[in-house]
């Protein structure tokens, strides 16, 4: 019998931070160069690779660059909107198959993720591709020393745990792809307060959704984080935090 699947990510605390992240998308306020930048990436990788598909599903893209791209190219486009889209759940029978499947931000938020790998190799059609692209090992090692030091003697459960490369791999191969390919690159930020670093990610839907509670920071904890925040300022007064992309490619 298969061991269940652990429960770290509530799925409505995830939803309700994707729907934030629309709501301040559409505000017109929110930064989108997270978004903007996996989304430039991936349609750099598909020009590069000459793919001309029939069929498209994006899901994730905050942008909308990839659906409004593949759209003007004459692509059947479908859209996924992150928290509704159910990444855990089998491609319903009567759902069309897709030439390429591309997943951003989200992959990195699912309980079972080498069930939704599965269901993803499941929903392509032959010689199919499915790209990902998401936060890795790697990400946010200045809000994590932050968020360490705001706890002090108790530490409390507040950031994603992530996925490495070779795990990443291991999973694709798992799940059944064919000529596997994970890689990564930095995006390398800088900061002058903590407040925009946490603005950020929220417009991004990058923050905690883990089933698991935390108690709410008090006075002290902020006052705390923001000591730390204040140490590991640089000679221009900025902070560095780094945010590692991983980017997952399989073919059917």
């Amino acid at each position: 019998m298969d061991k269940a699947v652990p429960t770290i990510f509530d799925r409505r605390k995830a939803a309700a931070k994707w729907d934030r992240a629309r709501s301040r998308q559409a505000g017109g306020k929110a930064v989108s160069f997270i978004s903007t930048a996996l989304a430039e990436d991936v349609l750099e990788r598909l020009d590069f690779i000459r793919l001309e598909p029939e069929t498209a599903l994006f899901v994730g893209d905050l942008t909308n660059i990839l659906p409004t791209t593949f759209n003007e190219r004459g692509v059947k486009v479908g859209i996924g909107r992150l928290g509704a889209f159910d990444e855990e759940k089998p491609k319903a029978d009567d759902t069309p198959f897709f030439d390429l499947i591309v997943h951003l931000l989200g992959l990195g938020h699912v309980n079972d993720l080498p069930g939704g790998l599965i269901h993803a190799r499941n929903a392509l059609a032959e010689d199919g591709l499915f790209i990902a692209a998401f936060p890795g090992a790697g990400s946010l090692p200045s809000l994590r020393r932050i968020a360490l030091a705001a706890d002090g003697d108790r530490a409390a459960p507040r950031m994603h745990p992530l996925i490495d490369n070779h795990a990443a791999a291991g999973l694709l191969q798992r799940a059944g792809f064919r000529r596997q390919v994970v890689d990564s690159y930095r995006l390398n930020l800088r900061y002058g307060d903590l407040s925009t670093l946490v603005s950020d990610l929220r417009d991004h839907g990058l923050t905690r959704a883990l089933a698991m509670p935390s108690p709410p920071w008090t006075k002290a904890h902020l006052a705390r984080a923001q000591a730390e925040f204040d140490s590991m300022r640089d000679d221009e007064g900025k902070v560095l935090e780094t945010i590692e992309i991983l980017v997952m490619s399989g073919w059917r």
